[in-house]
């Protein structure tokens, strides 16, 4: 998947974002060993030093650990990991709400808008 960062956002924060929604989606397991710093750097077309700075920040969220010999792997805590997809998942439908609400939807138009969205319907012509 590609990693499309934003020249608006620090490239960093975003870097830190993508490995959080990888761990998260199961894109990354718990336990599993990731690609080197070099890997994921030269992957994303960023420097390394700055891979390496979000690699720091994900292990001081208890994301990752490194094992000295073996390469960084992500945290066998599915609590954590758990508790990290519904904060996302809460920012998110958040932010969702809160743009809806300035286009002037009710709060009952936005959950029927939520329910057809989720059963795949495409006609929202009557909002």
């Amino acid at each position: 998947m590609p990693w499309d960062l934003d020249s608006d956002r620090p490239v960093f924060a975003q870097l830190v974002e993508r490995i959080q929604m990888d761990i998260v989606s199961g894109r990354y397991r718990p336990g599993e060993r990731l690609p080197s710093v070099r890997e994921l750097a030269a992957e994303a077309a960023v420097n390394p030093n700055t891979m390496q700075r979000a690699f720091a920040q994900l292990e001081q969220m208890g994301l990752v650990y490194t094992k000295r010999t073996s390469g960084r792997f992500i945290t066998e805590d599915e609590d954590t990991i758990g508790e990290l997809r519904i904060k996302i998942a809460r920012e998110e439908t958040d932010r969702f709400a809160a743009r809806m609400k300035r286009l002037g939807f009710t709060e009952t138009e936005i959950l029927a808008f939520m329910r057809e969205l989720m059963k795949g319907e495409e006609s929202w012509e009557h909002y």
